[in-house]
């Protein structure tokens, strides 16, 4: 087991250091969510997704 560990430390860091990314950008998307942010700055009439594709916009301009 250790003579794995040290053949292979460099794949663990840095498969170690892509799973903390990947964590810490999900964790930034989830509480932005819970935060009521949004990534389009939540203005669907100047959308450029709103042709018809998008279901968020189509209820937004009944409202």
């Amino acid at each position: 087991m250790l003579a794995f560990l040290s053949a292979n430390i460099a794949n663990i860091v840095v498969i170690a250091v892509i799973l903390l990314v990947v964590g810490l950008a999900v964790r930034s998307l989830v509480r932005d969510k819970k935060a009521g942010k949004s990534s389009c700055g939540c203005n669907c009439a100047s959308c450029g997704a709103c042709s018809g594709g998008c279901g968020g916009c189509a209820t937004a301009r009944k409202s």
